[in-house]
């Protein structure tokens, strides 16, 4: 089980406190997943839907890179 999620508003890693999701999530993500890459991606862009309307402030594309553009 991961220590890493994300801490709601900020977007932060709860445990290493780098951008959610971080190098580690990535990782666990990718093998958690790694049969069913749509799942993932599917995954990831609700959380970004969810991650817009707190990090207002943050350009979309940005975003749309921390979240899912890694991926590729």
């Amino acid at each position: 089980m991961t220590r890493h999620h994300p801490i709601r508003h900020t977007w932060a890693c709860g445990d290493c406190g780098m951008d959610w999701p971080c190098q580690t999530r990535r990782g666990e993500l990718l093998m958690e997943h790694r049969r069913a890459r749509v799942s993932l991606a599917l995954y990831l862009a609700a959380q970004l839907v969810e991650a817009t309307q707190d990090l207002i402030h943050v350009p979309a594309g940005r975003l749309h890179y921390r979240f899912l553009g890694w991926m590729r």
